[in-house]
């Protein structure tokens, strides 16, 4: 009765507000799971059947060379992509975070230890943000929305990127923010999260928990008021991870890769990955082609990779045990769809362990200079492992995520990254320290 009766609440607010509402091409929500339609608005499920509601549009239409010229004029940044994005024309000029244009990295270092041909494996570093993750893209998007709908105050659940990004947007943007953490973090993702300013809330338990808590909050006169990016706001804040595709393929000379290997914490972030390749395809910015997604997963909070090396179509839940704590969510909301991605493009799902990941974070950092957070070493530890299981090929143009600063989860290697020598200051002790060579 609760689902419902918060299904309902929601679309009485978009009745007030649907009129008014300018997001660009964006024309309403579509469930995806019964194709229900409804106004645009703070909803966040089908009143129907509960699904996952998400953004339908109007796309451009006509010469794509002429879109394809009028986004490379933008500017460096996500709002390049505006005509295909739910927000207003003059986004770029709001007070906003704007961030994306990160790099795509080509890691020939990289290619040269895991056996994969020069030239054809690329780092996206999305580590380059402004708060050093790509919750930002997410969160931006999100923040058009709440504007939109007259929100006052930005909130989350968050596992710790998300936290700190919308406290940074709420500050830049003028908003009161509030979000909640499991008690649990990496202490640099609390700090960071709390140095903007607004109210952070640590609750007892794992992320599941928190989310829950945030949905509970929402049907609640304490909520009035407030936009939770990934809950009533989430069919805005999914589109954000769209950016990431659009990217990638501009700067790989507007040509869809090969294979992708993307981080799947709630799965979202690697279906509109999906869902933006698409939409290139169609609106002919790009030559279509196959490409194969692959998913990536701690072995401590695998739901989806056991899911698929079963053959099943239903993820059940697990209880998150693993340093990779921006992935950790035991109960994906998008896992099911992430499923039938990675099987409809012949892609996988795979997962590795904790010491997998530390050596994997330690071998992009020696090889390429990019330190990535456990998430970042998550994809090079499974794209490692379906190298040499022969499921990755090695000679197509791959694609590797990563999407965090490894800063924000030092803990992970400080144990076995440490001075190698601490010496008087003498060439003697320098020589007799072994390290004059």
């Amino acid at each position: 009765m609760r689902r419902k009766g918060l299904a309902s609440m929601a679309v009485q607010t978009v009745a007030t507000t649907q009129n008014s509402v300018d997001l660009g091409p964006a024309t309403g929500l579509s469930c995806r799971e019964c194709g229900e339609r409804f106004a645009l608005g703070p909803i966040f499920a089908c009143e129907l059947c509960f699904g996952p509601l998400e953004v339908a549009y109007d796309l451009p239409t006509g010469d794509p060379e002429a879109l394809r010229k009028q986004i490379e004029a933008g500017p460096a940044n996500i709002w390049r992509y505006a005509p295909l994005l739910p927000v207003p024309t003059d986004v770029a000029v709001k007070p906003n975070l704007n961030p994306g244009w990160t790099k795509l990295v080509q890691a020939d270092n990289l290619a040269a230890a895991l056996g994969v041909e020069p030239g054809k494996l690329f780092v996206k570093d999305d580590s380059g943000n402004p708060t050093h993750s790509f919750k930002d893209r997410v969160v931006a998007q999100a923040l058009e929305a709440a504007r939109a709908f007259g929100f006052t105050t930005l909130s989350c659940s968050s596992t710790g990127n998300l936290a700190g990004a919308v406290g940074a947007a709420a500050a830049r943007a003028g908003f009161r923010s509030c979000v909640f953490i499991p008690h649990d973090l990496e202490q640099g993702k609390v700090v960071m999260a709390a140095v903007y300013g607004g109210e952070l809330v640590g609750i007892e338990g794992n992320y599941d928990d928190v989310n829950r808590f945030c949905s509970e909050l929402i049907g609640d006169p304490l909520g009035e008021g407030w936009g939770f990016v990934n809950v009533n706001l989430r069919p805005y804040y999914a589109e954000g991870s769209k950016t990431l595709a659009y990217e990638i393929c501009e700067q790989l000379g507007w040509q869809l890769p090969d294979q992708l290997v993307i981080p799947i914490a709630s799965g979202s972030q690697l279906t509109k990955i999906d869902k933006g390749l698409q939409e290139l395809i169609k609106l002919g910015l790009v030559e279509d082609k196959p490409y194969k997604i692959f998913g990536a997963q701690a072995e401590g909070c695998s739901p989806v990779s056991v899911a698929f090396k079963a053959g099943h179509d239903v993820v059940r839940p697990q209880k998150p045990n693993t340093i990779a704590k921006s992935l950790a969510i035991g109960n994906p909301a998008d896992g099911p769809y992430v499923l039938d991605i990675a099987r409809r493009t012949g892609g996988a799902v795979e997962d590795v362990n904790d010491e997998q990941v530390v050596d994997a974070i330690k071998l992009l950092a020696r090889t390429e200079g990019i330190f990535a957070e456990t998430a970042g070493g998550v994809t090079v530890g499974v794209t490692k492992k379906l190298v040499e299981a022969g499921v990755l090929d090695p000679t197509l143009t791959t694609v590797v995520l990563n999407t965090g600063d490894g800063l924000k989860t030092l803990d992970a290697v400080a144990e076995t990254s440490q001075a190698t020598a601490v010496i008087r200051p003498s060439l003697d002790a320098f020589r007799d320290a072994g390290l004059a060579h």
